[in-house]
Order: C-alpha cells, then structure tokens, then sequence
C-alpha cells in the first residue's frame, strides 16, 4: 500500500487540492493525509513538492510501433504518394526496426506519460517489444488482404499472430483484433475475424475513411486508387462499399481510426452503433486527409479520442504534442472547452472507449497515474496550460508501481 501527497489532484470534473491518494494496484481512497495515514498505518507515503499535480496516465489508443524507425524515408503531403513510398521502404523500415528501436519507441511514450497504448500490428514484430512494455497494451492484431483467393492463407497467419498474442500471460496486455480497411480487407475475412471477436470478447479496431482516394475508391471504383489496385493487385473494383463495411460492426462497439472523410449517413451508422472515432490530426495533416470535424460528432453524440497513429505518419508519439496541434487545428471550437475535451479524450474517454479499469484518479480504478511539476498555482485554464506548457513528467504509475522516477 502507497500513499501519495501531490498539491493538487486533476479528477474527471474538479481539481482536488489537499488530498491524498491510497493506492496499490488500484486506487483504494482519496482523502486527507492524515486520515489515510490512520486507514493505512503501514503504507509507504510520498510526499511530492510544491504546486505538483497528479492526474490519469494518458492512453494512446492508435500507434503502429512496428514502424518506428521512420524520420524521412516516407513523403508527406498526400496520402496516395505516402502509400506508394511505404511500399516502396516497407522492407527497409520494417528491417531497420528490431526490438531495440520498438522498445525506444515504447519507452518515449512511457516518458511522455502514456501508461496504456494500442498497438496496431500488422506483422506480428512487434510482440516481444509490447510484451515486455511497461505500460498497459491492447495489442491489435491487424488483418488485411482484399484477394479471394489468399483468403485462407492470410487467415491462417492472422489467426498465428493472434495466438501468438494471446500466448502472452503478464498484467495489462490485452490481444485484440485490427482490421484493415474496407478497401484492403474482403469481406469473407472480415465475417471470419469477427466471429473470432465475438467468440472470445475481444476488443476491436479499424481505419475507415481517412482519404479522398478512398472515399472514391468506394463510392465507384474510381480516382486514385483506381491504379494502385489494378497495377499492384489486378482488381478493377472495390471489394464492398462504405455501407456494406460498417454494416459488419453493427453489433461490435469499434475503435474507427480517422473517419475524416465519412458522410453524413455514415456518421448516423457510426452514432447507432456507439462506435468510437479515433482522431489522429498530426496523421491527417501530414498525409494531406483534412481536419475531422469535431462539432459533426459531437452533433451525433459519437465518442472521439486523440491518438498519435505511428512514426509512419507523425513525428512523436506524444499526445501533448498531439493535444497543442488539435487545439490550433479546430479553431472554430472554443479554446478552454476544446482544451478540456481533448484532456478527457485520451484519459476517461480512451479508457472507456477501450473497456479498460482506468483513465480516472478516483476509487477503484486502476493506479495509472502521472506527476506534472507545475510552475505556478494552477487556475481556471488549467487544461489549456497543460497543453501549451509541456510541463515535466516527474513519476509514471502503471497500475500502482513507479515506472519512471
């Protein structure tokens, strides 16, 4: 049993000043010091110095490690010319990131106060570096092939990584299932995959609807992804439509990456089906995609959370970072709001949005928790300061042990 004195407690709706926090695994009470002390007589206290803050470790609910050593072998501006030079570098980033590249990227999060990460794998390299991670991971194995004809055979080595995950016995690591997108998985693989998610309760994720090629793409085999398909896999038309795809996940709550350029009927599905959106604005402004609009989901009432996506696609796995660009990239929002929003979105909203026990300091969930040393007594636009400032991450909790001192 621990117990930790910060000056100031950031909750879901207040900031606490005054109070303690008892806690091993999980958080057991928040009151006083000196009430804790009595309630717990034997616990080892931690007194943090002055205008410390604790708060909920941040979850990154989108990155794909595997491709982490990238920093300029891939072109940004457009999404199709980004596609083309992945493929084009694919072996030599995939290559060139062994374990000790994977787990420096693991190790940046941790640093940057991320205590939970989804990983989205789609080769499977990456599992002894987020087995061995610090933090919390749902591990998404990702599925992807839009041929027929390969159906079995990606199926097969779909269901090896996914045993290889499951394989995996250590606190706070959750196998899990990816799907590609709906224009580079069949829909006899999608059928597949999801009777394994529906059978064994597993969590759930997919990109839908990130570029103009795409939406395209579906709504008429045509555009930019016209060529890529005919040159590279000898299709002339889209495997399924928009429609078709989401109709899959019509009784799975789904993690739906991007989403930016969805329709309005599209939205109404995702609302229905209480699916949530994970928004990557880094991503989307590097590969040319636009902004999401935030204000459309929030109109109908469909959850969103911020997450980094990869190195593929961004230049930091830091969700302060990424929180600063939203908050300048949806200028139409009001800016304490907007701040507040995005706070919540990689904190309660990604836990629940995850099915996870955290995202909160409050009892009985569990202890993922960060110290930020402020400068100052925090006031009202305490999450906007929080965003500007970069404030020093002092101590990492990941389920009640000290992962970063």
């Amino acid at each position: 049993m621990q117990i930790i004195t910060p000056n100031y407690i950031l909750t879901s709706d207040t900031l606490l000043s005054n109070m303690s926090v008892a806690f091993d695994k999980t958080i057991k009470k928040i009151a006083p010091i000196e009430e804790l002390k009595k309630e717990f007589p034997n616990a080892e206290i931690t007194t943090l110095q002055k205008n410390s803050l604790l708060m909920p470790g941040l979850i990154n609910a989108h990155v794909h490690v595997e491709f982490s050593a990238n920093k300029t072998n891939l072109s940004y501006g457009d999404f199709i010319s980004w596609l083309y030079s992945v493929i084009e570098n694919r072996e030599e980033l995939i290559g060139g990131c062994q374990n000790e590249c994977m787990s420096k990227a693991i190790d940046y999060m941790l640093e940057s106060g991320i205590t939970t990460f989804g990983a989205v794998s789609s080769h499977g390299m990456d599992l002894e570096a987020c087995a061995s991670a610090p933090q919390n991971v749902v591990f998404f194995n990702e599925l992807i092939g839009s041929q027929a004809t390969m159906a079995d055979a990606l199926f097969g080595d779909f269901l090896a990584r996914l045993d290889a995950s499951k394989s995996v016995k250590r606190e706070g690591f959750y196998p899990a299932v990816a799907i590609h997108s709906p224009y580079s998985v069949h829909p006899i693989l999608i059928k597949k995959a999801l009777c394994k998610v529906k059978d064994e309760n597993l969590k759930l994720t997919a990109h839908f609807m990130e570029s103009s090629a795409e939406r395209e793409w579906l709504d008429s085999s045509k555009g930019d992804f016209k060529d890529f398909f005919e040159n590279l896999l000898k299709q002339n038309s889209a495997v399924s439509d928009s429609s078709e795809f989401l109709e899959h996940f019509n009784e799975h709550k789904t993690l739906l990456t991007h989403v930016v350029k969805a329709n309005e009927n599209e939205l109404k599905t995702i609302a229905s089906s209480q699916h949530t959106i994970i928004h990557c604005p880094i991503s989307n402004r590097l590969l040319g995609n636009g902004v999401l609009g935030l204000t459309k989901l929030e109109k109908e009432s469909i959850r969103w959370v911020l997450a980094t996506d990869g190195l593929s696609s961004n230049y930091k796995l830091d969700l302060f970072e990424e929180m600063k660009c939203a908050l300048f990239m949806h200028s139409n929002m009001p800016l304490l709001e907007l701040a507040k929003k995005l706070i919540m979105s990689v904190t309660k909203n990604a836990a629940d949005a995850l099915g996870l026990n955290t995202g909160e300091i409050t009892e009985g969930k569990n202890a993922d928790m960060i110290v930020l040393d402020l400068d100052k007594e925090p006031n009202d636009e305490l999450a906007i300061h929080l965003i500007l400032h970069r404030y020093n991450i002092s101590k990492v909790y990941v389920n009640g042990t000290l992962k970063k001192r």
